[in-house]
């Protein structure tokens, strides 16, 4: 793709579409009543998602733009780990028949900064509430600084079947740079202690896009990555939004590379792992061909949530936790994020939703056009009333088509090789909300 063509339109700033309507578009209309009568119609045995917020680190990342917060007295751990088992009673109260927890995750911030005694009994807490599937999928977020041999055992005591590590570069300038110092060979160690312990299931986080990162150390991050053999890999471009994460502006932004260095870097990456065998997944996942996720994708199941690609079928998610989103049939519920005012509504009994969104039937068809262009590349629109009533949304995407990133034919659109990874802005166009938030987005690539 020549460079023009990048600088065009890899600086646009759009949704992740982790969600539709994104988070930004949730008010505060909806709040604990809401909630409360939506989590009521879940039915009994219905399987669920479940998701345990934790925001804080030991120590922040410069590059983080996650709802985390430093800290460093333990009693403040204690207390929010109370708080997230006393909001598991107050869901609880609001649902009448025990659902079955299919899914489980833990994110951050660095939730293993809980340490195991306190997850076991937020553990006891949900099972209290939820019956836990036997088979289910129970995933951990780590900061593989912290993975001792014991620490990784006591994890696959308490039923922990896949670990995601934040490996983000392997470089050590790019760690420097970005206050994430940690060589390969303790990510190796920490790979080795997991493994070790019987969690056979591993992901990584890289990222792209960082300060002092060129192509080919991007590529040298990408093949030491496949020594290790994870058995999937996510790979996110950096979002440089000082204004809104103080932490960020510790990074040199003079050091950043340019839109088009950011383009060949994720191309960088992606044609290392396809070269090793793995599946491209969406924008920037990849499985090997045995992993669930790449079966999903050969199956046509795969989905996108607030963790991005997956293969999870629950259609329920239940999220913990201050800022914690959950997903329910009629809409979007999301905690409030400062955390003192989340402990505030916990301790007096109240569930601490803040805002959310209730869904239209358009909001509905919307988002399905828009998860399939996510997960599937294409969208044919007559399967959502025909491509007359998306004259406008058509029209838009004009100028991608004769740049040579689509095909439209009649109502059906399937985006070229080199139009994947510029997906999002395809998805935009038939995003109803968009017009009112224009910038705050993370660049299109």
């Amino acid at each position: 793709m020549d460079e023009a063509a990048i600088r065009r339109y890899a600086e646009i700033q759009v949704p992740r579409y982790t969600s539709y309507p994104t988070a930004v578009d949730f008010s505060n209309a909806i709040g604990p009543k809401d909630y409360a009568s939506w989590l009521s119609r879940l039915q009994p045995g219905e399987p669920v998602s479940l998701y345990i917020h934790v925001p804080y680190c030991r120590a922040l990342c410069h590059y983080c733009g996650c709802h985390a917060k430093l800290v460093r007295r333990d009693e403040i751990i204690a207390d929010y780990a109370r708080l997230l088992k006393t909001e598991i009673g107050l869901v609880g109260q609001h649902v009448s028949a025990s659902p079955t927890a299919a899914r489980l995750h833990w994110g951050g911030g660095t939730p293993s900064i809980l340490e195991t005694d306190g997850m076991a009994s937020i553990l006891e807490a949900l099972l209290d509430v939820f019956t836990f599937d036997p088979a289910i999928e129970h995933a951990i977020e780590l900061d593989p600084r912290n993975v001792t041999p014991a620490f990784a055992h006591e994890l696959a005591l308490l039923g922990v079947t896949r670990v995601s590590f934040g490996v983000q570069d392997f470089d050590p300038s790019v760690q420097q740079a970005i206050g994430r110092v940690q060589p390969f060979d303790l990510v190796a160690a920490s790979v080795r202690n997991i493994r070790q312990a019987g969690i056979s299931s591993l992901s990584f986080d890289l990222m792209y896009g960082l300060p002092h990162q060129t192509i080919d150390s991007a590529t040298r991050t990408a093949e030491q990555a496949i020594t290790l053999q994870p058995d999937r890999i996510s790979v996110f471009g950096y979002a440089h939004l000082p204004n809104r994460r103080k932490n960020q502006r510790l990074i040199d932004a003079a050091a950043l590379p340019d839109a088009n260095a950011r383009y060949r870097q994720s191309e960088a990456i992606a044609d290392t792992f396809i070269s090793a065998g793995c599946v491209a997944i969406g924008i920037d996942h990849f499985a090997l061909p045995e992993d669930s996720l790449a079966i999903a994708v050969a199956e046509g199941r795969l989905r996108r949530n607030f963790q991005g690609y997956t293969d999870d079928p629950c259609e329920v998610l239940i999220g913990f936790g201050s800022s914690a989103i959950s997903h329910l049939r009629d809409g979007y519920v999301q905690n409030l994020a400062d955390n003192g005012a989340y402990a505030r509504a916990v301790a007096s009994g109240e569930l601490a939703s803040a805002r959310g969104h209730r869904f239209s039937d358009e909001d509905r068809r919307r988002g399905d056009i828009i998860g399939e262009l996510m997960c599937r590349h294409e969208v044919n629109l007559d399967s959502y009333g025909g491509g007359d009533g998306f004259y406008d949304e058509i029209t838009r995407l004009e100028p991608l088509r004769t740049d040579g990133f689509l095909d439209i034919d009649g109502a059906r659109i399937q985006l070229t090789p080199q139009g994947r990874p510029f997906v999002r802005l395809v998805a935009a166009a038939f995003d109803e909300y968009l017009p009112a938030h224009q910038t705050g987005f993370s660049v299109a690539v």
